[in-house]
C-alpha cells in the first residue's frame, strides 16, 4: 500500500461522504421507501427524488438554523407531494410516510457517524481540515447538530460562495482556505464527477470514496490517487 507522504491539508466533501459513508442519497431514501413498502416504483422515486433537489435549489425552503432532520423533513414531503400529484402514488396518510422515511434516515446518519466522525476528529488533529459542499445554506447547522463543527478551519458551501460542484472553482476556494499549496491537499469526496474530476483540475491529490452512485457515469479508476469503499481506511494512506 503506497502512502501519500506529501498531505498538509484535506479537503472533504459532506453529503454521501461523512453522513452516508460512500452511498448516494438516493439509494439510502431508495431503501427507506423499500422498508416502509409505499407502493412506487423506483424510475418514479427518482423522479420524485430529482424533483425535490431542483425544487430545494430553486426555493429557499431550507432555513439556515435546519438541522439536517428538519432537511429531510422537507425533502421527504417535497417527493411524497410529487409522486401523489403526479398519480404515481395513491394513499390516505401520504405524509406519515414522509416523516416515517425521513426519521429513519435521520437514525441512519446518526449510526453512520459513529464510524466516521472519529475518522474526521483523529485527522483534524495532524492535518488542517476544510469541507467543501453542495448544500443548502444551512451547513453549519448540520455541523453543529452532528457534533462535526470543532473539526473544520473553513467551510466552502455552494448556496453561499455563489458555485457549485462540479465548477473547479469551488475545490480553488478550499484550497485558498487551507493557504496551502494544491498539490499538498487530499481532497475526500463520494463523487467522481463533481468531487474526484474537479478537485484533479485544480490539481490536489484525491481519495474516492467509491460506492453505491446515482448512476452510471464514466470512470477512470487510475485518476484517482486513492480508492477506498470506507472512510476508516483513509488514514492509513497517510
Amino acid at each position: 500500500m503506497e502512502r501519500l507522504t506529501d498531505i498538509k491539508g484535506i479537503i472533504f466533501d459532506y453529503g454521501g461522504t461523512l453522513d452516508t459513508n460512500s452511498r448516494h442519497w438516493s439509494e439510502v431514501l431508495w431503501s427507506k421507501y423499500e422498508e416502509y413498502h409505499v407502493p412506487v416504483g423506483k424510475a418514479d422515486f427518482r423522479e420524485a427524488y430529482v424533483y425535490g433537489e431542483r425544487t430545494l435549489a430553486r426555493i429557499p425552503l431550507v432555513k439556515p438554523e435546519d438541522n439536517f432532520h428538519n432537511v429531510l423533513r422537507i425533502k421527504t414531503k417535497l417527493q411524497i407531494e410529487y409522486l401523489t400529484e403526479q398519480n404515481r402514488l395513491e394513499l390516505t396518510d401520504e405524509m406519515e410516510y414522509a416523516v416515517k422515511i425521513a426519521d429513519s434516515c435521520y437514525q441512519y446518519v446518526l449510526k453512520v457517524l459513529e464510524k466516521t466522525r472519529p475518522v474526521v476528529q483523529s485527522l483534524s488533529k495532524k492535518y488542517k481540515l476544510v469541507l467543501v459542499s453542495n448544500f443548502y445554506g444551512n451547513i453549519q447547522s448540520v455541523l453543529k447538530d452532528f457534533e462535526l463543527d470543532d473539526f473544520f478551519s473553513d467551510v466552502i458551501e455552494s448556496s453561499v460562495v455563489g458555485v457549485r460542484k462540479p465548477d473547479p472553482t469551488i475545490y480553488r476556494l478550499g484550497v485558498e482556505a487551507l493557504k496551502l499549496p494544491a498539490e499538498n491537499v487530499l481532497v475526500v469526496g463520494d463523487s467522481f464527477s463533481k468531487d474526484m474530476v474537479p478537485a484533479k483540475t485544480v490539481g490536489c491529490k484525491v481519495a474516492w470514496l467509491k460506492g453505491e452512485g446515482w448512476e452510471n457515469e464514466e470512470i477512470d479508476e487510475s485518476l484517482p490517487d486513492i480508492i477506498i469503499t470506507d472512510l476508516v481506511c483513509l488514514p492509513h494512506y497517510l
